[in-house]
């Protein structure tokens, strides 16, 4: 397959989640990474897009200009992944799918709902891709897990836990710390802070797994820090539409929790268990049998699994190797759309703008809930109802 050509906008020098997705795209060799915006300060920008191998007329100031010069080109870029602030991913999603490009979008992927809606029609009529990294979905046995409850292994699903919490915004003394101030700052994070930045993580997942949506759901938010005016924890009851009872906590000030990503699921034949600390182990308990192990890259797992299991067995795979399975699924359905040939259906499992709209929605509904000491609400976004 020849390579397609990949942008970024934001993600520089310094950036968290920047080395992430280049080493992401770049691990099949699916993608040339061929066009950057990286930095707010434009001169910058270019200079590191130009340090990570991106030719000079292609090393960008700002978005904009990116949008202009790769839409003037006979070798546009295939996907551009957006990286930037939260309060920015609206505007620029909307721009680069209205000029005919494929997006990745960083979550969230609006701040709102209805700007949420907005993207997600325009995806619909323009044909094109708009994917939103809820990364941890690309993970081998979380692949498994999502396999294993559709083919039916677990029976009727009856309970999801999930649970994102950690204790890096604990300490007191980070309150005029701003890489941590600002998250609790409404005029700068939104309505929400510690369930808009981890909390949707675990919501999503839940609903990967089920292959369930949430219907209707009741919150709990505490400031556990004197002065915060947005949560730092979040209790969340929710049902889904296939029946299921869901259980959500995050946190930032659970001392002791380093990353905290994991979710159980239990139905009616048996209970699975992972977490994204240990990513090769998924527990398996079959009703009325022992505990079983089932490690990532062995023998007889699905189709999905193994189609993003990278090393042998026994070898520690990580977080950018799951954001390349979601880079890997949006290479083949790229080249689908190419070919006019169907996905591979083990690939059509990134997640869609209608994604990051239902996860704004739960974010806004939980506030709402929230401030009512915990009503339950339609989780739904309008749309969708």
């Amino acid at each position: 397959m020849t390579k397609l050509n990949w942008g970024m906008i934001g993600g520089g020098e310094g950036s968290q989640i920047g080395p992430a997705h280049r080493l992401g795209a770049g691990l099949d060799g699916a993608f040339e990474f061929a066009a950057g915006a990286l930095d707010h300060n434009p001169d910058a920008g270019r200079a590191y897009a130009q340090k990570l191998g991106i030719v000079q007329d292609r090393a960008y100031g700002d978005w904009k200009e990116m949008l202009e010069g790769e839409t003037a080109r006979d070798d546009r870029i295939d996907l551009v992944t957006v990286a930037t602030p939260n309060a920015t991913h609206f505007e620029i999603t909307k721009a680069f799918l209205e000029g005919g490009f494929n997006v990745l979008c960083e979550k969230p992927m609006t701040m709102t709902v209805e700007e949420g809606e907005e993207i997600v029609k325009i995806s619909q009529a323009t044909g094109k891709i708009c994917a939103v990294n809820y990364g941890y979905t690309g993970y081998s046995l979380v692949r498994h897990m999502k396999a294993m409850v559709a083919r039916g292994d677990l029976g009727k699903v009856r309970l999801v836990v999930a649970e994102f919490a950690h204790g890096h915004h604990a300490d007191a003394a980070d309150a005029d710390n701003p890489r941590v101030r600002w998250r609790y700052d409404p005029k700068q994070a939104g309505v929400s802070a510690q369930f808009a930045d981890c909390g949707i993580h675990a919501m999503h997942m839940a609903s990967f797994v089920t292959g369930q949506e949430v219907e209707k759901l009741s919150a709990d938010f505490a400031s556990c820090l004197d002065g915060r005016e947005l949560e730092d924890d979040a209790m969340v009851n929710f049902r889904m539409d296939g029946g299921t009872v869901g259980r959500l906590w995050t946190s930032s000030v659970a001392i002791g929790r380093q990353h905290g990503l994991g979710i159980q699921v239990f139905g009616e034949k048996g209970g699975l268990r992972w977490t994204q600390e240990q990513p090769n182990q998924l527990y398996w308990m079959p009703l009325g049998e022992r505990l079983q192990i089932i490690e990532r890259g062995e023998d007889n797992l699905s189709p999905e699994a193994d189609r993003t299991s990278r090393v042998t067995v026994g070898h520690a795979e990580g977080m950018p190797l799951a954001f390349a399975n979601i880079y890997s699924d949006l290479a083949e359905a790229i080249a689908a759309q190419k070919e006019g040939r169907p996905i591979d259906p083990a690939a059509n499992l990134y997640p869609r703008a209608e994604d990051g709209l239902r996860s704004m929605a739960a974010v806004h509904n939980c506030v709402d809930s929230a401030s009512e000491n915990g009503k339950w609400v339609d989780a739904r976004p309008p749309m969708f109802r």
